[in-house]
């Protein structure tokens, strides 16, 4: 028998209110209810800057501009307190909310096509009985023409949106039907991290073609491969432990979370039990990788640990600028330390091809998620009031290239554009752990 727990669900982005409902529902229905919600991380989406929990509200970029997360409290004016149960499952399924008309999709409703009929009556009980309702009526989607022609999604959907209900794999263990079902639907992992084609929609939806979860960059964020059977990228390298303590903590013994992931770990992965964390972990790593080795560091990561561990590095404006700024923490031989300071060497985020989440990081900083196993949230300081454009390109352009890493050049132009693109505000913290 597959693992009952893994009538999991998740609510996104898009739920409005019509329809009715009357039940009373099972406590432990609606304590499961309030674990799957956890576990789809609902809350990010559906949650405004300062506002009440699943209020909406929240706007959502798009390439086509501003989606706006709608109130999925239970409040029958302005949430989804009139949603029947089909009509709350078609919401999830097949991105129509209660008046017929179809949700943008920014709600991946692609992935929760995936969700077992369990799950959505455990959601269900959650949503209406669990919550306290809001009345808060969102700003409205207003996008431009002919991206608010709602007709056109149909087209898009008969196109694109046409993942199969989860079926368990017979020839497959309890635990890696259970890592497929939490990533392929309730976890939506690849709405960020599986390459998007010509009309924004997602290459693959299963974990059969390549495509899925081989990465993709989003918001000027790289969210790297999953695929952990192979290839040069993190999560091959990292083992199933290794995993586990990212999904859990926000960190390892070789990285840490920045940019979205930071509020998916505080929110969802984090409240997810041992139990599925490691079926998590066991089905990433079953995914066949790329065949062959990344490049050798080890000979120019003992170079330039030598350099930096000299002091040489008068002619080095880069290496000198690492000394001074970073070298406290990531130390000479770029590996940080394990748990504490994320490592450079090979990193995703060091790496990737559009350099905008390095230099994010160096000018505006961050800070890992607290978390109940980890409630310490560690800091990167920001760098913006102290380093010129120049200088932020400099030191990126050492980080990318030291230790065997293999990032392009990064120009002080492109960092001034990163620069115009932060706010005043910027907040350097996380979300914090919310019992």
């Amino acid at each position: 028998m597959i693992h009952q727990q893994w009538r999991l669900g998740l609510v996104g982005v898009g739920l409005l209110s019509a329809a009715t409902h009357s039940a009373a529902f099972d406590q432990a229905e609606i304590e499961r209810g309030e674990y799957l919600s956890r576990a789809g991380d609902c809350v990010a989406c559906h949650t405004a800057p300062d506002g009440v929990p699943f209020a909406g509200g929240l706007a959502v970029d798009s390439p086509f501009g501003a989606i706006f997360s709608t109130n999925i409290t239970p409040d029958p004016e302005t949430g989804i307190g009139h949603y029947t149960r089909d009509e709350f499952a078609a919401a999830l399924r097949d991105g129509v909310r209660a008046d017929g008309k179809k949700l943008y999709p920014a709600m991946p409703y692609p992935a929760y096509a995936r969700i077992t009929d369990e799950d959505i009556d455990a959601l269900y009980a959650y949503f209406m009985e669990g919550v306290e309702p809001v009345k808060n009526e969102p700003e409205r989607t207003d996008l431009s023409f002919p991206f608010n022609q709602r007709w056109g999604i149909g087209a898009w959907n008969w196109l694109f949106a046409s993942a199969e209900p989860f079926t368990p794999d017979e020839t497959q263990s309890d635990e890696l039907n259970r890592g497929a079902y939490l990533v392929q639907g309730l976890g939506h992992c690849g709405s960020c991290h599986t390459n998007r084609g010509l009309f924004f929609q997602e290459k693959s939806l299963t974990g059969g073609d390549s495509d899925y979860l081989g990465g993709e960059t989003l918001e000027g964020w790289y969210a790297p491969s999953l695929r952990g059977g192979g290839g040069d990228h993190p999560v091959a390298r990292w083992s199933e432990q290794d995993i586990v303590d990212y999904l859990a903590t926000g960190r390892n013994d070789h990285s840490a979370v920045v940019g979205e992931m930071t509020s998916v770990v505080a929110h969802s992965t984090s409240r997810l039990n041992e139990e599925d964390l490691q079926a998590i972990a066991r089905y990433l790593k079953s995914l066949s990788g790329p065949e062959g080795e990344g490049p050798a560091r080890e000979q120019a990561g003992e170079a330039t640990q030598a350099m930096l561990t000299r002091g040489d590095v008068e002619d080095d404006l880069g290496a000198r600028l690492y000394l001074d700024n970073c070298n406290a923490c990531h130390f000479a031989d770029g590996k940080g330390a394990p748990q504490v300071f994320p490592s450079l060497v090979g990193s995703s985020l060091v790496n990737a091809e559009d350099p905008t989440g390095i230099i994010r990081v160096i000018l505006a900083g961050a800070r890992m998620p607290s978390t109940e196993q980890r409630p310490e949230a560690l800091a990167m300081p920001d760098f913006a009031w102290r380093l010129s454009n120049d200088e932020v390109a400099e030191v990126a352009n050492f980080v990318r290239s030291a230790w065997g890493n293999e990032g392009s050049e990064i120009s002080a132009g492109q960092v001034a554009d990163v620069r115009d693109e932060l706010p005043e505000d910027r907040p350097t913290s996380a979300p914090t752990y919310i019992d």
